[in-house]
C-alpha cells in the first residue's frame, strides 16, 4: 500500500515502482487511484503489478497524487471486483481507499448501519461505504474517517485520496506497518510518500522520515504534510504483528527501528544455541528462511549452503488463497540442488509451520533428492492460534501445532527432528519485549476477536 504526492510531477510511475517493491505483501490484485485536474481515475485488476499496469497504461495516468495497493485477501472475495483501491462517488466529492489489515467487527458495523455485510466485497468496501454516507451528509473525509474508524476493531493501515489530499491512518494498536518518507529533504520537501514498508521509499528515491504512530493520521497535499491524532491510541506499547519480522516484511525493511534481515539472522543464531544438531550443511528455505539459516550456520559452525533454487516467477505460498494452491505451488516454486543434498545431513531452516502441508511436501522433495537426514529448525515458535488481524488463518483446526505434539508434528512432516525457536528468544532477536502482537503464538489477543475463545482455545 502506498500514497504519493509530488507537485508538478506525474507520479503513476513512482507508484508502480513502489508497488513492485511491495509485491510480496499481496499477489492477487493490484490497483492505483490517480488525481488529475480534480478528477479521480482508478485502474485495478487481478494479477501482479507488472501484469495489471503496462507502459501505455502508466503514461495515460497523469497526475501528481496517487495511491496504490496490492491485495492479499483475508476477508471477502478474491476475484477482481474486490481489487483495491475502493472507489466511491458522492454529491459532495469522490474518493478512493486502500486498506492493509482486517477488521474484526465488520459484520457488526454493517448491521449497525443497516447494511447486509455479505453484499460488501470486503471489510475495506464496507469502510468506504460508511465513509461515503458520512460525506453525503456533509462531513469532510477526515471527519468521516474519524467517525467510522472510531467504531472499527482490528487492524487497519489505510490510505485515502480525494481531489486535493491524501490521508494515511494507522489503527490504535499499530498492527500493520506504515511509514512516512519525503522527496528532497524534510527541510526543503519536494513531495511526500507513505508506504507499508521502507523499501518502497528507497526504490523511488525518497528518504525515510518515521513510522506513522498508532491512531495517527497524516495528511499530504501539494502544499505540505501535516499530522493529527485521529484516534486515541490503545493502552500500552505498539502491537506491530510479530510475523512482520518473521515472514511478511522484506529483509531490507526497517520496522520499529530495526532492520528485518538483522533480526532474522539473530533468530537463527538463537536457534542454533537452543536446538543444536550434528549435520553437514545448513540451508534456508527461500526467501525468509535464508537469513535465519545464515545465523544458524554462523553460531553452530556448520557450513551454510544452498539446497533449494527458487523460481522467481512464483509468488509466496503462505499468502496464496486456498490450501490446494499453497500445497501445489511448492514444487513449482522450489527445486532441489541434488549435488548439494545427496547423502548429506541437512539442517533446514524455515520461518514457520502453519498448516504443515507445504513443509511436508518440502521434506518429501529433499528425501527424493537423496538427503541422508533432514533436521527442521523453525525460526519462530509454534503457530497455535488464528490471526484475526490480517493473516488468513481463520480457525485453530487449520493449525498443525494447535492440536499436535512436537513428536506428532515431526512424524506428520516426515523430518528426522523438528525444533522451534522459543518466544523469549524471538523477542530477543527483534530486541523487543511486549511491543509486538504475538497472539498467533500465545493466544493473548490485544484486542477483541470475532469468536468466543474458551480456556482450551476451542470454539
Amino acid at each position: 500500500m502506498v500514497g504519493i504526492v509530488v507537485p508538478g510531477v506525474d507520479v503513476a510511475s513512482y507508484c508502480y515502482d513502489a508497488l513492485f517493491a511491495l509485491q510480496h505483501r499481496g499477489q492477487e490484485s493490484a490497483g492505483m487511484a490517480v488525481v488529475c485536474e480534480d478528477q479521480l481515475t482508478v485502474v485495478k485488476d487481478n494479477g501482479l503489478v507488472s501484469s495489471v499496469f503496462s507502459d501505455t497504461t502508466l503514461q495515460a495516468l497523469k497526475g501528481s497524487m496517487v495511491i496504490g495497493h496490492t491485495r492479499y485477501s483475508t476477508s471477502g472475495s478474491a476475484n477482481w471486483t474486490a481489487a483495491q483501491p475502493v472507489f466511491r462517488s458522492t454529491p459532495n466529492g469522490t474518493f478512493a481507499l486502500a486498506h492493509n489489515g482486517n477488521l474484526t467487527n465488520a459484520p457488526a458495523m454493517a448491521s449497525e448501519a443497516d447494511i447486509l455485510f455479505t453484499s460488501m466485497l470486503s471489510d475495506s468496501d464496507l469502510v468506504a461505504e460508511l465513509v461515503a454516507r458520512e460525506v453525503e451528509k456533509g462531513a469532510s473525509v477526515p471527519t468521516a474517517l474519524r467517525s467510522v474508524l472510531a467504531q472499527a476493531h482490528g487492524a487497519f493501515s489505510m490510505v485515502i485520496v480525494e481531489a486535493d489530499a491524501i490521508y494515511a491512518v494507522r489503527d490504535p494498536h499499530g498492527f500493520r506497518p506504515l511509514c512516512l518518507g519525503v522527496f528532497g529533504s524534510p527541510e526543503a520537501p519536494e513531495g511526500w510518500i507513505v508506504a507499508s514498508e521502507s523499501p518502497a521509499l528507497d526504490v523511488v528515491g525518497a528518504t525515510f522520515v518515521r513510522e506513522i504512530a498508532p491512531g495517527e493520521m497524516v495528511t499530504m497535499t501539494p502544499d505540505g504534510c501535516t499530522s493529527v491524532q485521529l484516534l486515541e491510541p490503545a493502552e500500552g506499547p505498539t502491537k506491530l504483528c510479530i510475523f512482520e519480522f518473521v515472514y511478511f516484511a522484506r529483509p531490507d525493511s526497517y520496522l520499529m527501528g530495526h532492520q528485518v534481515h538483522t533480526a532474522r539472522r539473530r533468530m537463527g543464531e538463537f536457534l542454533a544455541h537452543e536446538r543444536p544438531v550434528a549435520a553437514d550443511i545448513v540451508m534456508g528455505v527461500p526467501d525468509s528462511g535464508v537469513p535465519a539459516a545464515e545465523g544458524y550456520a554462523k553460531a553452530s559452525g556448520i557450513p551454510f549452503g544452498y539446497g533449494l533454487v527458487k523460481n522467481r516467477y512464483i509468488g509466496r505460498t503462505f499468502i496464496s488463497p486456498g490450501q490446494d494452491k499453497r500445497a501445489a505451488s511448492v514444487r513449482r516454486k522450489l527445486n532441489p540442488l541434488r549435488e548439494n543434498i545427496e547423502g548429506q545431513r541437512l539442517v533446514v531452516v524455515d520461518d514457520s509451520i502453519v498448516r504443515g502441508t507445504t513443509t511436508q511436501a518440502l521434506v518429501r522433495m529433499l528425501r527424493d533428492a537423496g538427503a541422508a537426514e533432514i533436521h527442521l529448525r523453525i525460526s519462530s515458535p509454534p503457530f497455535q492460534w488464528p490471526c484475526f488481524f490480517g493473516i488468513d488463518t481463520p480457525t485453530r483446526d487449520d493449525l498443525l501445532a494447535a492440536h499436535h505434539t512436537l513428536d506428532e508434528m515431526n512424524a506428520f512432516i516426515g523430518s528426522d527432528s523438528l525444533a522451534f525457536l522459543s518466544l523469549e528468544d524471538l523477542r530477543a532477536s527483534i530486541a523487543v519485549t511486549d511491543e509486538c502482537c504475538d497472539a498467533c503464538l500465545t493466544g493473548n489477543y490485544p484486542g477483541p476477536v470475532p469468536v468466543a475463545l474458551s480456556a482450551g482455545g476451542r470454539w
